[in-house]
């Protein structure tokens, strides 16, 4: 008798394995793809808008980083030349060695030395007006990253919104025979969407804080050395 409830452990043990070893083998069995598909077509145009906003996100990202590091450069011989160019006179050498140095602060000083001759007030205006334009392209696009960040999980809520639906309407078509798996394959689609939404938003928004930051130190830069031509320009009156 003693054999037989060992056999009967035995043998509950190895069903109970089996079976879940099945549920292993069937949640491994429904990739992402089956999840979205299942949503329907609402939610395949929600993914379908979060990859082109991921793309374009990411698009843009490397492109300013590009362009803010280029533009970030600065050459501490540049406004050394600049000052003795312009203490001996060769306003045409200084305004030559602007041209040849291609990145936003020798465009700014440029404007500054061919205003050389007219009231500091004005020359200080020109300078200023040149900065504001090289920043403003700088922020190039810098906005639609921003929105990118901020509609992304909205757009991932609107595809759980659909999936949730469309799982009730399921629930309500089969009347009285609910499944509980049938629930669950609805909350997978609408969760997917979720988490995409999220993560685009969140890579979108690091990127733009990220960019932010470097235009800020551009800022700086550009202040920086609009005084120091200022300071120089003040200093022959001396």
């Amino acid at each position: 008798m003693l054999d037989n409830i060992l056999l009967q452990i035995q043998l509950t043990g190895e069903e109970t394995a089996e079976m879940v070893e099945g549920v292993v083998q069937e949640e491994k069995t429904m990739p992402i793809m089956d999840m979205i598909t299942q949503g329907g077509v609402g939610a395949i145009l929600i993914m379908l808008t979060l990859f082109i906003l991921s793309i374009i996100a990411v698009y843009i990202f490397i492109e300013r980083y590009i362009a803010i590091k280029k533009g970030s450069r600065d050459d501490v011989n540049f406004m050394n030349n600049i000052e003795k160019f312009i203490k001996e006179g060769k306003l045409s050498e200084a305004k030559g060695l602007c041209q040849r140095t291609d990145y936003p602060v020798a465009r700014m000083i440029e404007k500054g030395v061919s205003r050389i001759g007219k009231p500091l007030q004005d020359i200080g205006a020109a300078i200023e007006n040149t900065g504001k334009l090289e920043l403003y392209k700088l922020e190039k696009n810098l906005a639609t990253l921003a929105t990118i960040s901020g509609a992304a999980p909205m757009i991932g809520f609107l595809g759980t919104v659909i999936g949730m639906i469309l799982a009730f309407h399921e629930m309500a078509s089969a009347g009285g025979n609910i499944d509980v798996e049938m629930l669950a394959k609805g909350i997978y689609t609408a969760m997917v969407t979720t988490v995409a939404g999220l993560i685009v938003g969140i890579m979108a928004f690091i990127g733009y804080n990220m960019l932010v930051s470097k235009v800020e130190k551009v800022v700086f830069l550009l202040e920086a050395r609009s005084t120091e031509f200022m300071d120089i320009l003040h200093e022959p009156a001396h």
